[in-house]
């Protein structure tokens, strides 16, 4: 499997990730082309090349002129998009990222989403940073984006609002929608700045997974920033590779913690709050414990960079007093999400994939569950129809 791993050793932002890809061997000419799909006018590409620290690299500038400079909805860039001819799963990915911003500028504001006014994530380079690296990745046969956690920042960053902490409150409620973990920069280096942008979270935070894989590397870029200090390399690198091995990341972790005086209800909430950080799989076990008291096991699989935050989380929302912490492998078949056109409805997919065979195909339940409700037709049959119509895709 064709992956990439991202390292945002000196920050994150949409048109770092552009420069890296860039700098990787992705076409200047196939980012026009996803400008001339969207059919905007008044934006212009530019790379360069340059230096941060000692690593040279390319540098994008996407240049609007005045009348692009417009500020739009995520709403506008939605319908933008769905109106090009890109691909459908270019399409998908994307709206889900400018979702994810409508979402995080709507809690900030203490507003509905499709009320908010992005300011500067509304004018069309945000729409050309994201398209250009989800269509990028497409162009360049990535199957699966990882990513190294995230480096905040520090001080404040100028906004039309004013002066904001660092990170903005945007990039702050995206880091806590998507569970993509993140770090400060150390106490003793000059303040930073911003080194997360909002746009940079949404599109790492959404398509990547926040794990170092094993891969036998082929070629790598490094995408760099405005700035240039001197104490840190504003630049983010992107290695592309072959994934060796199905055998997951060795920092996945098993949480486990014994529970007897928690009710129902409070654990029902902490199995889907623990889902929402990021964790793999949650799941009960009915034990007894001392006295014959009959417990309840609770057992999480997280990755390493989520054990702290998960293991906050049980300590304040339930009795526990100690969690046991063991590293485990997880052998895993490849999986992705498509979109199927059945004859109930469009639906997503969950495709299993070994050794690049398809071994089966599975509709996703809540696109099946909406179908049931809207045509009134039992929920049962609606998998069945599916399932029978999507098996073509495993021949």
């Amino acid at each position: 499997m064709k992956v990439a791993y991202v390292h945002a050793i000196g920050g994150a932002s949409g048109d770092m990730l552009l420069a890296s890809m860039v700098d990787a061997g992705l076409k200047k000419s196939a980012l026009e082309k996803v400008v001339e799909s969207l059919s905007v006018s008044g934006v212009k590409i530019q790379t360069s090349s340059s230096r941060r620290g000692g690593a040279d690299g390319t540098h994008v500038d996407i240049e609007l002129d005045r009348n692009a400079q417009v500020s739009r909805s995520w709403l506008d860039f939605i319908n933008i998009v769905s109106e090009s001819d890109l691909s459908e799963s270019v399409k998908s990915l994307s709206s889900e990222i400018f979702q994810l911003i409508g979402q995080a500028e709507g809690a900030v504001h203490e507003t509905e989403p499709d009320h908010v006014q992005l300011h500067e994530l509304g004018t069309l380079d945000t729409l050309v940073d994201v398209v250009g690296v989800v269509a990028g990745l497409e162009f360049m046969g990535i199957e699966k984006l990882f990513c190294s956690a995230l480096p905040t920042g520090s001080g404040v960053v100028r906004s039309q609002h004013g002066l904001l902490p660092v990170p903005a409150p945007a990039t702050s409620k995206i880091l806590a929608i998507t569970g993509a973990p993140s770090y400060p920069p150390p106490t003793n280096i000059p303040t930073t700045g911003e080194m997360l942008t909002p746009t940079g979270a949404a599109i790492l935070g959404t398509i990547a997974e926040f794990q170092s894989p094993t891969m036998r590397i082929e070629q790598s870029g490094f995408g760099m920033g405005t700035r240039n200090p001197e104490s840190f390399p504003n630049l983010l690198t992107f290695t592309i590779g072959e994934l060796i091995s199905n055998v997951q990341n060795p920092e996945l972790l098993l949480l486990e913690t014994n529970i007897d005086d928690t009710t129902g209800e409070i654990l029902g909430y902490v199995q889907e709050k623990l889902f929402e950080i990021g964790a793999k799989d949650v799941w009960f076990t009915p034990i007894q414990m001392k006295k014959n008291r009959p417990a309840v096991l609770l057992s999480a699989l997280v990755s390493g960079s989520q054990k702290e935050i998960a293991a906050k989380f049980l300590f304040a929302e339930t009795s526990t007093l100690g969690i046991r912490v063991r590293s485990v492998d997880r052998l895993e078949a490849e999986r992705k999400i498509e979109n199927f056109h059945s004859s109930l409805g469009e639906v997503d997919v969950k495709i299993k994939i070994l050794d690049g065979e398809v071994l089966a195909v599975s509709p996703e339940y809540e696109d099946c569950k909406r179908i049931a409700l809207e045509k009134s037709i039992p929920l049962v049959k609606v998998f069945a129809t599916i399932q029978s119509e999507s098996h073509a895709l495993v021949n």
